[in-house]
């Protein structure tokens, strides 16, 4: 029973985010070998060519590259806010005594980085990057644990999605209070209006996905208009989905049956249609099975794949190329800074705490998770890619140099934290498993 309520859906979660890791990683090598070819100039003015609506009255035009950082993205952040209220109200994070593990991870994560780079940083222009090295990209660090396979526990892998989970709380809260513009209170207050409006409907129980989705829309234009970062919507907008179904297992099963002894009693006309019976019957069964999913599951298994494949690919398409061949304005202190946060700040963060956390008992370690495997996990954390990337985006947007700087050093600190984190969880897995496993 546990394997298939909780396991399987799991580890499909895994190989999806596996399988992502890699197509972003294909991604960015494109972006990268694009943007330093004798095209380069090309790539460049594609991501900076204005789309939009334009009449006489009004006019809403962006850069396609915001489209992807402003549009795009909310997709994926409105992905994440799915992920939290799941796992706030039934998943790993639900309970004082499931949280405390990867919370201390995460915290550990998050101050450790922001502190090493404070620390080092020594140009009054840069120091609004320090939010750059707090959150950890889920798909690639995953893609790597798939490579291991049985050669680690299922529960370290649950571990890193949890804490990954938690690093995205943090960096939400960061990116909506330290890196919004100038706050418009009139705009702002209609979308919370409207947010408390969902939220309203989701607890009575009413729940429409065309409603939703119209919604989102509106709410996030005004939270583009109003100066909060537009991606905070759809992290916001996500707690409107409920989670509870409409209907019981029980109740479910049993009117399945009477479908299915309806099915076997209608008509049949023994041609390539179905009788009008046989229509009728089958509109009710799907009626109910929409009525049985949980919407929250249903749309976050539906959108799972879209943003792994396709949103999070573009992302690391558009964001990642930088011409490092052909740019003299590369700010080295900066790039190697960021690189120390996310190596060190992590590798060290992530496992110092949660090592002293556990000596003074305030959290439990599972038993099949050796702190060789949580060091490993630690350096993994270090591969912060897309949220640093985009973080670097808002930090530095008035900064082509800077976000540039930023890109490299989060370029290379990742490369050498996932080579550090899969190398420590090979000689760890060589130690407990036996050559022949796989």
């Amino acid at each position: 029973m546990i394997k298939e309520v909780f396991l399987t859906p799991f580890q499909k979660f895994v190989k999806v985010e596996g399988l992502g890791g890699i197509l972003l990683l294909l991604a960015t090598i494109l972006a990268l070998a694009w943007a330093n070819s004798p095209y380069g100039d090309l790539y460049n003015e594609i991501w900076q060519y204005d789309i939009g609506i334009a009449t006489e009255t009004f006019e809403f035009k962006k850069p396609l590259i915001l489209w992807i950082n402003d549009g795009l993205m909310a997709i994926f952040f409105f992905l994440i806010g799915l992920e939290i209220k799941r796992e706030l109200m039934i998943g790993e994070l639900n309970t004082p005594k499931k949280i405390a593990f990867p919370l201390v991870g995460a915290l550990g994560g998050m101050i450790i980085p922001v502190a090493f780079f404070l620390t080092i940083n020594q140009n009054p222009d840069t120091t609004h990057g320090w939010g750059i090295p707090m959150a950890t990209d889920i798909a690639f660090s995953l893609a790597i644990l798939n490579v291991l396979g049985k050669r680690v526990p299922l529960s370290l892998k649950v571990f890193l999605t949890a804490f990954a989970i938690v690093d995205d709380i943090g960096a939400v809260l960061v990116i909506a209070i330290f890196y919004s513009g100038t706050i418009n209170i009139t705009l702002l207050l209609i979308a919370i209006g409207l947010l408390l409006i969902g939220y309203l409907m989701s607890y009575k129980g009413y729940y429409s996905r065309f409603l939703t989705f119209f919604m989102g829309i509106i709410i996030w234009f005004l939270f583009l208009k109003s100066g909060i970062h537009p991606t905070v919507a759809g992290i916001m907008l996500a707690f409107v989905v409920p989670i509870r179904q409409k209907v019981d297992n029980t109740t479910f099963i049993d009117h399945l049956e009477e479908v299915f002894n309806d099915l076997k009693k209608a008509s049949n006309l023994k041609k390539p249609i179905l009788s009008s019976e046989q229509i009728h019957l089958i509109d009710d069964l799907n009626d109910w099975s929409h009525r049985f999913q949980s919407p929250l599951q249903h749309l976050e298994h539906n959108l799972h794949g879209w943003v792994a494949y396709i949103i999070i690919p573009i992302f690391a398409f558009a964001n990642a190329g930088v011409n490092v061949t052909g740019s003299s304005h590369i700010d080295m202190a900066l790039a190697i800074n960021i690189i120390i946060c996310l190596v060190l700040g992590k590798g060290i963060g992530v496992s110092l705490i949660v090592f002293l956390a556990k000596k003074i008992k305030l959290i439990d370690v599972p038993n099949d998770i050796s702190f060789k495997q949580i060091i490993g996990v630690s350096f993994l954390a270090g591969i912060g890619f897309t949220m640093a990337i985009f973080i670097a985006s808002l930090a530095f947007e008035s900064s082509l140099e800077y976000v540039d700087s930023a890109k490299i050093g989060i370029l290379i600190g990742s490369l050498i934290s996932a080579v550090i984190g899969f190398t420590i969880l090979r000689m760890s897995a060589s130690e407990t498993v036996s050559p022949d496993s796989d």
